[in-house]
């Protein structure tokens, strides 16, 4: 069994060994390409991906500015268009997308809606691609072909936690240098979320004890981008009951600013939270993953766009996907390999959610059994609790 003080020494020897090595790693170079694109994004910078099909140009709807715009009419091969997710081009076509046509379209999850000049601006476009604005156009759009890459311009907003609408237009080879614009394969933006939670490491680690768990300590994990960490609360000795060939409780427990900081009514992840490392401490041993997946992977200002959906009439599924992600975003690889890393190989997992279950499986967990994780309803958060039983399958 590996402790966090050994893992921090053996963290750091693999640190000096990749300093010592005679060229940077690939996979390293392609997550920090992949994790600097989605900064440009996020500052409305368009960023260049390219693949066999060729190049696109690309820029987030929420955040591009005028420049941004400029840079893309005078790069592009055609008119740019603007990339939504199938649920959010039905709204502003004002008709039904079937989520598979003849053309393909939907089965790599974009939609193309050509722009005429009077919406090419930044203000349209944002009213393009938030739901939660109350008028969109008095006309609706039409669709146009869908570029090369259009998956992986999608992939790519979502990875910075943007609404997935992105401009986009094809561009001649060489113009990123002519432009200084930052490049990324599409290859690197598919693989990212993979590639990213595989590649996980401790950071640091120190007691911490609770008010509920005294014994505790928390283990940060950072992947190797040098993204957003990742934290494991670690209560009691699990390093003894793991050595033994025991299954420590686990929960992985997705971020909830609102819940879990705040005390908000509308989830029960605050409750869900505390009152898991209460069992962990009672039960002597046990690991909180607590996971930066806030939103069920979609961000904060994303559930809060949500949330105002929701007041709207829509449910918790349905409200994410207007806004144009899935039902569930998360990524299960990354509490595996932070799983792995400290050393526990099999779990019994506190949890109601069977695609939790699922999804540690098949990273490779090993689930000795569920214990149910189950809250009363407060008589804000009922309908919420509701939908995860009828249309999330979760076991209340």
């Amino acid at each position: 069994m590996t402790s966090p003080g050994n893992l921090a020494s053996s963290s750091l020897a693999a640190s000096q060994r990749d300093a010592d090595s005679t060229g940077p790693d690939p996979q390293i170079l392609a997550l920090r390409g992949v994790h600097r694109a989605v900064s440009d994004l996020r500052r409305g910078t368009p960023v260049l991906i390219h693949g066999a099909e060729g190049a696109l140009l690309v820029a987030a709807a929420e955040t591009v500015g005028a420049p941004g715009l400029a840079t893309l009419s005078e790069a592009a091969l055609t008119p740019p268009v603007l990339l939504l997710a199938p649920a959010r081009a039905a709204a502003v076509l004002h008709r039904p997308v079937p989520q598979a046509q003849a053309d393909k379209a939907e089965e790599v999850g974009a939609v193309a809606i050509r722009l005429p000049p009077a919406l090419f601006d930044p203000v349209s476009l944002r009213r393009l691609a938030d739901p939660v604005v109350e008028d969109l156009l008095p006309e609706a759009p039409e669709r146009a072909p869908l570029p090369p890459l259009a998956r992986a311009a999608l992939a790519l907003g979502k990875l910075g936690r943007l609404l997935p609408a992105l401009i986009a237009a094809p561009v001649p080879e060489g113009i990123a240098q002519r432009l200084s614009l930052l490049t990324v394969s599409v290859a690197d933006v598919l693989d990212y979320p993979a590639s990213a939670a595989s590649s996980l490491r401790h950071v640091a680690s120190a007691q911490v004890p609770l008010e509920d768990a005294p014994d505790a300590r928390i283990v940060a994990f950072r992947a190797a981008d040098g993204g957003i960490e990742h934290l494991a609360i670690l209560i009691g000795r699990v390093e003894e009951v793991a050595a033994a060939g025991g299954a420590p409780l686990v929960r992985a427990h997705s971020e909830c600013f609102t819940g879990d900081l705040l005390g908000s009514l509308r989830c029960d992840c605050g409750p869900q939270l505390r009152g898991a490392i209460k069992r962990m401490a009672a039960d002597g041993a046990g690991v909180l993953l607590y996971l930066a997946q806030e939103g069920r992977g979609i961000g904060l200002v994303n559930k809060l766009r949500a949330y105002t959906l929701q007041d709207q009439g829509l449910d918790t599924l349905d409200a994410n996907r207007a806004l144009g992600y899935g039902a569930d975003e998360r990524n299960f690889l990354v509490a595996a390999t932070m799983l792995r890393e400290l050393g526990v190989p099999k779990v019994r997992l506190l949890t109601n959610n069977p695609d939790k279950l699922a999804g540690l499986a098949a990273c490779g967990i090993e689930i000795e059994g569920r214990e149910a994780h189950q809250f009363e309803a407060n008589g804000v958060n009922d309908h919420y609790l509701e939908t995860k039983a009828r249309r999330f399958g979760h076991l209340l």
